[in-house]
């Protein structure tokens, strides 16, 4: 089967599917692009939320080691009760 359509034409639609497959391309760097920055983002703000939580966790050892030991406080005793049987 022979093709009928002339050079141009034939080039003509080889240019519109480029066209399309590079537009097609782009929109895929884009989306890796956001997906990076995003990455990012969230990589910046988990070490800044680590780095708070064990500055909180050393201030808190820091207090602890610093406040004298607590009193024991008594234990208070249970009255046990006595069950009767109900005839």
């Amino acid at each position: 089967m022979a093709d009928t359509r002339s050079a141009t034409e034939r080039e003509a639609a080889r240019n519109r599917a480029q066209q399309h497959f590079t537009a097609s391309e782009q929109r895929d760097v884009q989306v890796k692009q956001l997906i990076d920055s995003e990455r990012t983002a969230t990589d910046i703000k988990t070490a800044k939320l680590r780095a708070l939580r064990l500055a909180k966790e050393e201030a808190d050892r820091a207090a602890a080691e610093n406040t004298p030991p607590a009193e024991p406080t008594k234990a208070r005793t249970r009255k046990s009760r006595t069950n009767t049987a109900r005839d």
